[in-house]
């Protein structure tokens, strides 16, 4: 039974957030919440074809969500099995001619069920192993070989290199978050291995600090500090400083990343590093539905290169890859071409192959572990669900804004739901949010924002960016001619303007 809970969480409509009430929710806040959604999503509003059509089916899904939360019976079932306890077929007649008292009780021995499993979801293990081929003698044999050689028929190929990672997060308190990652590799022969622990601190709704411990034995012990900041609604930097202790004495090194927002799809990045290998680095990605490009140049020592590659993206259920880059520098060039495609529900196989000189060929495996991957969603229709409703909204939000302008009230000047900071290695993912303006300023009413303890990709004009990551949503608003600024978890209840002393947003 618990089983069934957790598969339904993957794959239905939160019916309490696209209603955005309460789970605790009375008639009457249903029956207010409902009306207000029907005057905004009503069919007769609209003319146009495809707008009315689209405000169609928005309304038969608020008007589905309503019928199942107002009847006391549908909505204690929904709330154990989710939508398809409330469907006959699959299911124990049995169970469903339960009192809601009854299922009611059964449901809080489940809930704390789930909040466990929660737990152990929010530790995010992530691993990856990559598997390298030394093939460069399918390429490199000559007549001469085959004469002279017995048995020379074969190819010889073999496995030159080999790396396996793994990393698990651990929510400490709502601002504090402990990472532990490890990994271990090998290289014609020889290997080491690495294990650092890093506590992580969110100082404010701009950024964030994080001091790591590391050992291994190749590099020896290492101690790092590390800062995230914003400096405007489209810039951010990041600083790390690091001491490496090793036989050779310590090594110290700086890095430091400059990061703007071009457009929607695109980010531009300054990287300037100092120590044993110094460098200045400068990068354009560019990172949409259907491919991913990025192009480099850096001068440092001893790597000099310029890089360039692209990939394109499948919109197929495998979520298939294409890739190809060439790397040009002091060390050479090099050519790879590869596919990446998704082998099971938490599992991604890659195959690369690279051609240099004068590194010669290899092929890299990779095996890719997803861990809190949600096969069940689909984004691609939440996305058009969510793009439809805010066609819808335009009108609608066009009368509040003036009602409020007129007060002096709230008015969201720019609003970003998804997740803003990621791992440095995986820079393109910082884009990785969606543009929530239109649908909050949507849900203003006198002067006030409420937003209850839910996710929020299930409210109407949201959709989640990033299945499986941490997601927050970050607000700019302004309140009787003042800005201000607030951040909040996905999962958190909001209220804005913010009344109490000790709960003010940041002024800007």
């Amino acid at each position: 039974m618990a089983a069934a809970l957790e598969e339904d969480e993957l794959d239905n409509d939160d019916y309490y957030s696209l209603l955005n009430v309460r789970r605790e929710a009375t008639q009457e806040e249903l029956k207010a919440s409902y009306r207000r959604l029907c005057m905004l999503y009503h069919p007769d509003k609209h003319r146009d074809p495809d707008l009315k059509r689209q405000a169609e089916q928005l309304f038969n899904l608020v008007h589905q969500a309503y019928e199942v939360l107002s009847d006391p019976q549908s909505r204690a079932i929904y709330d154990i099995y989710g939508k398809r306890g409330l469907e006959v077929e699959g299911w124990e007649v049995v169970e469903r001619k339960r009192t809601p008292a009854e299922i009611r009780e059964e449901f809080e021995r489940l809930q704390r069920e789930r909040e466990e499993r929660r737990l152990q979801q929010r530790t995010n293990p992530k691993g990856t192993i990559s598997v390298g081929v030394d093939a460069t003698d399918l390429f490199d044999r000559y007549e001469e070989d085959y004469e002279e050689i017995s048995g020379g028929s074969l190819p010889h190929i073999e496995i030159n290199k080999m790396h396996i990672s793994q990393s698990i997060e651990a929510p400490l308190t709502t601002s504090d978050t402990a990472i532990l990652s490890g990994s271990l590799s090998t290289h014609n022969g020889n290997g080491g291995g690495n294990i650092s622990l890093a506590l992580r601190r969110v100082t404010s709704a701009k950024g964030w600090g994080e001091v790591e411990l590391g050992a291994g034995d190749t590099h020896g012990p290492l101690f790092g500090l590390k800062m995230f900041r914003n400096l405007t609604p489209r810039c951010f930097m990041t600083a790390q400083c690091a001491m490496q202790f090793s036989s050779h004495g310590v090594r110290p090194g700086v890095t430091t990343v400059l990061a703007r927002h071009l457009d929607k799809n695109t980010m531009g990045y300054l990287q300037w590093r100092w120590g044993t290998q110094s460098s200045m680095n400068t990068s354009i990605v560019r990172d949409t539905k259907t491919s991913h490009f990025t192009f480099a140049v850096q001068l440092g020592v001893p790597h000099t290169f310029v890089m360039m590659s692209y990939q394109y993206k499948f919109q197929d259920d495998d979520q298939t890859k294409i890739k190809g880059s060439v790397k040009s520098g002091f060390f050479g060039t090099v050519v790879e071409y590869g596919a990446e495609a998704k082998i099971s529900r938490h599992s991604v196989l890659g195959a690369t192959v690279s051609v240099g000189v004068p590194q010669g060929v290899s092929l890299k495996i990779k095996e890719l572990e997803k861990q809190r991957e949600s096969a069940a969603s689909d984004v691609a229709k939440k996305k058009q669900e969510a793009e439809s409703a805010v066609l819808l909204m335009q009108e609608s939000v066009r009368r509040i804004i003036e009602a409020e302008e007129s007060r002096m009230g709230l008015i969201i000047l720019n609003a970003w739901y998804g997740k803003f900071v990621t791992d440095n290695s995986r820079k393109h993912e910082r884009a990785r949010v969606i543009d929530v303006t239109v649908p909050l300023q949507c849900l203003v009413k006198d002067s006030k924002l409420i937003l209850t303890e839910a996710s929020k990709c299930g409210l109407p004009g949201f959709y989640d960016p990033c299945v499986g990551e941490e997601k927050s949503l970050k607000v700019l608003y302004q309140f009787r001619g003042v800005m201000h600024q607030v951040v909040a978890g996905d999962t958190e209840a909001l209220r804005i303007p913010k009344q109490c002393r000790g709960e003010m947003d940041v002024v800007l």
